[in-house]
């Protein structure tokens, strides 16, 4: 199931994009990003969850389907990024590369809608956060096997592409965030 990206990069955008396998601290990077004054993103694997559980669903029965899960979380990003202007300087908390890592994770096959994305995709820079130890909650259920697996594909994808790829070492999320903006 090998997917080539053939990315066309006409756009360009002031967009970084935070990212990595689950429990990498994303999230809370993005949060003292936020915390900070900058502009940011939500993450939108929990937040189609979310959704699906205000709609009287139950994580199981969302999860029991992952090409519908998968695609709902697509749909968001690409509508969210559709939506930012490409002259902000903005933090994703993910994008739209990250599905091609959770389609391959999954053995999904990858749909023309992921496909367009991808060739119309652009980012300034994309930070992949160093793993730090697994904690589950209701939407992240992975285990440490599935943890290392999702952030090679991730790395795998992100670096296919042609953006500045930098990793983020595992330090006290201040820290974080400091090696972050100083690597801008």
């Amino acid at each position: 199931m090998e997917t080539n990206i053939i990315n066309d990069h006409t756009r360009q955008t002031n967009w970084y994009v935070i990212t990595g396998g689950p429990s990498s601290g994303k999230t809370t990077t993005v949060t003292l990003l936020k915390e900070r004054g900058y502009v940011t993103t939500m993450e939108h694997a929990r937040h189609f969850l979310d959704t699906q559980r205000l709609k009287g669903k139950t994580i199981q029965e969302i999860r029991s389907n992952q090409r519908e899960f998968q695609l709902g979380v697509l749909d968001m990003q690409i509508e969210q990024e559709n939506e930012i202007s490409p002259d902000v300087l903005v933090f994703l908390d993910r994008a739209i590369p990250d599905a091609l890592a959770y389609y391959r994770f999954l053995n999904l096959p990858v749909d023309k809608k992921l496909t367009e994305a991808l060739r119309t995709v652009s980012y300034k820079k994309v930070f992949i956060l160093d793993c730090l130890p697994l904690v589950n909650d209701y939407a992240r259920n992975e285990n440490v096997e599935a943890q290392k697996k999702i952030h090679a594909l991730i790395t795998e994808v992100y670096e296919s592409l042609p953006f500045p790829v930098v990793h983020v070492p595992i330090l006290p999320t201040a820290e974080r965030v400091d090696f972050i903006l100083n690597n801008l």
